[in-house]
């Protein structure tokens, strides 16, 4: 297709394109056809496949641009690719921008499936592509009663920013803990920058202004993506809130490698880097680095009793100065109705008070660590957990350890320490140990105070790159954390930083750096 060309034209080569997408809507599209749009150039209107369209994995329909720069896709309050009961499709090197009226109700690319046989359709791919101004960046769903989504999906190199409710969202049927099904599966989405998606001030029912959201996914890998500035606009009497990149009501998923900062909540609930949230099973948030989010950098939440929210892990992360706004949070948070088996390790977490967004978190100092009621079966080992003086620790009621149980993990302030379990204040590590019989291991002291010896205390973490200032760069001994035959299971194979683990394990997400 090309603005110089003719509908006339049969469309089979640069030499006689075809001009408008309308035209190209009327021709149905079959197994290893290819759509081509002119880069550099501008096409009005909008593109649909139905079923009976489209291909196959091995044959697949491709619209891309061709020759030079990206072609434009520009929709009149509509969305820009829709592709509905169909797949075997491929969209590439494309910039897909809305207008004030596809604000509210397009979407970039948008992929449905409303089919009554509960059968997922595969292959998606998604690259180098562009979408903004919309109500939604890129989004697939299984729409009416049917749990089939889509399968075989990736999405990669993918930029979705300044849309209203979410960047990139996947959503499903109503989960049901009894019959769990799963709408998507086989999923990759890598290197996407989900950004400056605002939320929409006006929808106080829902959550809106998320970078990332998976919902109703099975086996899905997010990694080396960044979500940042999001959320700014959402709503402020909203009941939830948005998060940089969440999953929820999924199963067997991998969050590896990924950045999420600066993301905002209109109201004083989320806003925060990363989360596991309702109904989330089987699921793993490794390798990751949250700075500055209004909510905590790490969340791990179930709201509904439904005992689905089980089996997950939280290792081998950063988390500097989160919970900027909302101190009712942390560095890392977990709490829930029914939540179970939930393992948290080998974090770094940096907590400075200094800068706070707002008076009222200066004089309420957000933990590196918050716990709250509803869980069981909690390991919390081997991590860094470092303030300016404000609260290490912060837990909602006294916890047994055969409920949750600290073993392992470095407790340092620069100020005053602090830590909070349950009613009441300790001041000290051994204090604390005495009193609520944690950080203990075969009747033998667990748990330090020593000095990490990381410059982020000071120094500021803006970027993967920054996370090196959360590298512990002592010229004696860094604190010592569990050993691999003391965790009960297998604490992976390398840290933050793609370092071997050895036999003997420092606490925190990187190995140290020794020093001369």
């Amino acid at each position: 297709m090309s603005p110089d060309g003719d509908d006339k034209n049969d469309g089979m080569s640069p030499e006689r394109p075809w001009r408008t997408l309308g035209h190209a809507n009327s021709a149905r599209l079959h197994p290893g056809d290819r759509l081509r749009l002119q880069g550099g150039e501008r096409f009005r209107g909008s593109l649909t496949l139905d079923k009976g369209e489209a291909g196959s994995a091995t044959r697949p329909v491709v619209i891309e641009s061709y020759g030079a720069g990206r072609a434009t896709i520009a929709p009149r309050g509509e969305s820009a690719i829709v592709v509905r009961n169909t797949a075997g499709v491929e969209i590439r090197n494309l910039s897909l921008v809305g207008d004030r009226h596809s604000l509210r109700e397009g979407v970039g690319v948008a992929f449905r499936n409303s089919l009554p046989d509960a059968r997922r359709l595969a292959h998606v791919r998604i690259t180098n592509v562009e979408a903004r101004g919309f109500q939604n960046g890129i989004s697939l769903g299984a729409d009416g009663d049917t749990a089939a989504g889509f399968s075989d999906v990736r999405i990669t190199d993918v930029s979705v920013h300044h849309n209203l409710e979410s960047g990139l969202a996947f959503y499903g049927p109503a989960f049901e803990a009894d019959r769990p099904t799963y709408a998507h599966e086989r999923l990759r989405i890598e290197r996407v920058k989900a950004y400056a998606n605002s939320g929409d001030p006006e929808s106080d029912d829902r959550n809106t202004g998320s970078g990332i959201a998976l919902g109703s996914v099975r086996n899905a890998k997010v990694m080396r993506s960044v979500a940042h500035d999001n959320g700014a606009r959402s709503a402020a009497d909203a009941d939830e809130g948005p998060e940089g990149v969440w999953v929820y009501d999924s199963a067997w998923v991998v969050l590896e490698h990924n950045t999420s900062y600066r993301n905002r909540t209109g109201s004083r609930v989320d806003g925060g880097g990363f989360g596991l949230d309702n109904n989330v099973s089987n699921s793993v948030m490794q390798y990751n680095l949250a700075h500055g989010n209004d909510g905590p950098g790490f969340l791990v939440y179930s709201g509904l009793p439904t005992g689905a929210h089980k089996n997950n892990i939280v290792r081998f992360n950063m988390s500097w100065d989160d919970a900027r706004k909302l101190p009712e949070y942390g560095g890392i948070v977990a709490y829930g109705a029914r939540l179970r088996n939930l393992d948290i390790y080998h974090n770094t977490v940096v907590m400075r008070t200094e800068d706070l967004a707002s008076a009222e978190a200066a004089g309420d100092r957000p933990p590196a660590l918050r716990l709250r009621d509803g869980m069981r079966g909690v390991r919390v080992h081997n991590n860094i957990f470092a303030t300016d003086g404000g609260p290490l620790v912060e837990t909602q009621s006294a916890y047994s350890p055969a409920m949750i149980r600290l073993q392992g993990n470095d407790y340092y302030s620069t100020g005053r320490w602090a830590l909070g379990w349950g009613t009441r204040r300790y001041t000290t590590l051994a204090g604390w140990r005495s009193a609520s019989r944690q950080e203990m291991l075969d009747g033998e002291a667990t748990g330090s105070n020593g000095d990490p010896c990381l410059r982020g205390m000071a120094a500021p973490v803006t970027d993967r790159a920054g996370a090196a200032n959360l590298v512990p760069r002592c010229k004696g001994a860094v604190p010592l954390g569990l050993g691999p035959g003391d965790f009960g299971f297998n604490p992976g194979p390398v840290d933050y930083f793609g370092n071997r683990l050895g036999n003997t394990l420092t606490v925190g997400a990187a190995q140290p750096v020794k020093k001369d």
